[in-house]
């Protein structure tokens, strides 16, 4: 597959500009609308309603959310890409619809190249594997062990086809050599309900949004998909430490503007995002939940841009 085009690059050199004049009255005229193309609750809602809160403070303008899950994201980002470019609307962009939808889908609605800029990276997180209460399996061997045991029988949730919670599920079963059924939900709270409710038996999922329910013992976490042990879950094994050679999934996300916006306004909105990224509570914050703080910075342009599951997927 292609290597995935470097998500911040033309940033960087729009923020050696620096010092522009800002756009006209803007945020004055209207409030700001972020669009994020999952459902309420999941890793991307929370970030954005965290940046539009701090966002509303600084620019004396409300920051409006709104969750447009469905078709992998290009619902969201097709409405952000064909919404006027005066600064009034953005979206979360994130590893799936500016990277993963390039190679899973043939006529995307969108172009992530042409029809959207790249306003700041935001953060990265690992996904984490999670069983329902009650499952036989206290390890992914054991998982594994259980699959193959009741091959086509055990039920894998997910939060939509394309994601990287499918991604890693698929994954999963090329290297194990298992097969399940995999249930597409529109959005990963959704099938995070339905785990902890006994309807299906596992499931990937963005480490912050799963983080409670894993804390509380509603469900039981196996493997983290990063290199790394994750800080919050010390005593939770990486996939390749639970013996799956070369398993690495790692979401990323940041915020995107339509093509057009003026430059002042993509330059601004980067200075508060960066400054309220390198605040050390916003660090706090997403320690909390294992959430890793980026920013628009050089040194990660290459680093978002390889961010990708591997062994060929996407």
């Amino acid at each position: 597959m292609p290597k995935f085009q470097t998500f911040i690059a033309p940033l960087l050199a729009a923020a050696a500009l620096g010092g522009t004049a800002l756009a006209a009255d803007w945020p004055a005229a209207q409030p700001i609308k972020l669009v994020v193309p999952s459902a309420a609750g999941g890793t991307p809602d929370q970030t954005s309603r965290k940046l539009a809160n701090y966002l509303q403070d600084k620019l004396k303008q409300a920051v409006i959310v709104e969750n447009r899950p469905g078709a992998a994201g290009t619902i969201a980002m097709q409405a952000v890409a064909t919404a006027k470019p005066d600064g009034y609307t953005l979206g979360f962009g994130n590893i799936v619809t500016m990277a993963i939808n390039r190679s899973l889908i043939a006529k995307m609605p969108y172009n992530p190249d042409k029809d959207l800029v790249p306003v700041a990276v935001l953060s990265q997180v690992p996904n984490v594997l999670v069983v329902r209460q009650g499952l036989p399996a206290a390890s992914v061997r054991e998982l594994i062990i259980h699959a193959k045991s009741n091959p086509g029988r055990l039920a894998m949730g997910s939060g939509g086809n394309g994601t990287t919670s499918h991604l890693s599920g698929e994954i999963l079963k090329e290297k194990a050599g298992i097969s399940f059924n995999h249930i597409p939900y529109r959005g990963a709270p959704q099938a995070q309900t339905d785990l902890v409710g006994g309807q299906i038996d596992f499931m990937f999922d963005n480490l912050p949004s799963m983080v409670g329910a894993i804390q509380s013992g509603k469900v039981r976490a196996l493997a983290v998909t990063s290199k790394r042990r994750s800080a919050i879950l010390p005593n939770v094994p990486t996939m390749e430490e639970a013996g799956l050679a070369d398993f690495e999934v790692v979401a990323w996300g940041g915020i995107v503007a339509p093509t057009g916006t003026p430059r002042p306004v993509i330059l601004r909105l980067n200075r508060e995002i960066n400054n309220w990224l390198q605040a050390p509570a916003t660090k706090a914050e997403f320690a909390q939940v294992g959430q890793v703080v980026l920013g628009a910075h050089p040194s990660f342009s290459r680093r978002i841009s390889t961010a990708r599951p591997r062994n060929g997927a996407p």
